[in-house]
């Protein structure tokens, strides 16, 4: 059988590991008059031809046909193609495979391995994990289709892990034995299912039980506010929660707002939903909180900034990505007239009403 030349991403131990579902041994090898070159995407490499050119990586000594079907299937998720190549190994040079995709050359630039590891790796071996957990029950073809929400899922779970969860009145971390997980439905959101235990404060364990979790992604929220005018802007779009609801009226009063994407920080997410969202440059912005909205129920955790925007008058249109069907209209209101709408419940936005009591406390601060 020919050798799987494995390069780029696929070299990263902790990431093939995930794919292989098992650790094997590796042995060097390259492939001339090739050239690598960098993707913006965490677990693909390009290769191009070039004369003269080389392109380093390893070769596993063996793989279990239940490992070559592992790694196959990754490749047609994330879609990186199978290539023939020519491998030179301590063996000789002979005929083998790889999975990467056709070079463009100029993307990203030559491969880099430092350079990955910094900017993507993490976030391509927690891409990995939910990718290679549908492995036999999902069709390939249909994880590929959602790929992008699997990766800003993945990029929140690394968020979680790397924020501050300060204890000082909470308990400390305590157990929690996990039985089952099932996702009965995936696609831009998922479901997930757990069946678990968790230790109890009077120091027993729980009795299993199941809990239903609805999987989203991290997101920001802003409110631009100009403390010279002393007014914010308020957006306006029709909302299928409240629709799924009964809610007679689905259009909403929100803040700017939007999911962070892959290789964002909330702060860059905040600035780009305000261009798509109103045509705005933001200034400073200003922490209010980052909270979970309904920790109950769902994943998705919130980081809301008030900006400092200069809002004069014709600030306000209507503006949205059309790509995602977004028809979103903005309202310049006075602070006074914005906490009106707080007062009769036209406002019913849980994280704009947060941000405006926040506003409210610190606008004299701000204006000052």
């Amino acid at each position: 059988m020919p050798d799987v030349f494995l390069c780029g991403p696929l070299c990263h131990r902790p990431l093939l590991d995930v794919i292989l579902g098992d650790s094997v041994v590796l042995s060097p090898a390259f492939v001339a008059d090739r050239e690598g070159w960098l993707v913006d995407r965490p677990g693909h490499v390009a290769l191009g031809s070039r004369r003269g050119g080389k392109v380093e990586g390893v070769v596993p000594d063996a793989l279990s046909p239940q490992a070559t079907a592992r790694l196959a299937f990754y490749a047609r998720v994330i879609g990186l193609a199978a290539r023939k190549v020519r491998v030179t190994t301590a063996r000789g040079t002979g005929q083998g495979i790889t999975y990467a995709l056709k070079a463009a050359p100029g993307e990203g630039g030559f491969w880099d391995a430092a350079l990955w590891l910094t900017d993507h790796a993490a976030l391509a071996v927690e891409t990995a994990v939910e990718v290679m957990a549908g492995y036999g029950q999902t069709p390939p073809a249909r994880l590929h289709a959602r790929l992008g929400p699997i990766m800003v899922r993945a990029a929140s779970r690394l968020r979680a892990q790397a924020g501050q969860s300060p204890a000082v009145l909470r308990r400390a971390p305590g157990e929690i034995a996990l039985q089952t997980t099932r996702q009965p439905y995936a696609y831009f959101f998922s479901v997930e299912e757990y069946d678990l235990s968790f230790r109890r404060f009077d120091g027993t364990m729980s009795p299993v039980i199941t809990r239903a979790v609805f999987i989203s992604a991290d997101a920001v929220t802003v409110l631009p506010y100009d403390p010279v005018r002393d007014r914010v802007l308020l957006v306006e779009q029709v909302r299928a929660g409240p629709f799924g609801r009964g809610d007679g009226n689905p259009w909403q009063l929100e803040a700017i707002a939007g999911r962070i994407d892959p290789g964002e920080t909330p702060e860059d997410c905040a600035r780009r939903e305000a261009v798509e969202e109103a045509a705005l440059t933001l200034g400073d912005l200003l922490p209010v909180a980052n909270y979970y909205p309904s920790p109950g129920a769902k994943t998705e955790f919130l980081y809301s900034y008030v900006a400092l925007t200069d809002l004069p008058d014709g600030a306000a249109g209507v503006f949205g990505v059309e790509d995602e069907a977004e028809d979103i209209r903005g309202h310049l209101l006075s602070f006074d007239q914005a906490m009106a709408l707080v007062d009769t419940g036209e406002i019913q936005n849980a994280p704009l009403l947060l941000t405006l009591f926040w506003l409210q406390r610190e606008r004299g601060r701000l204006r000052a």
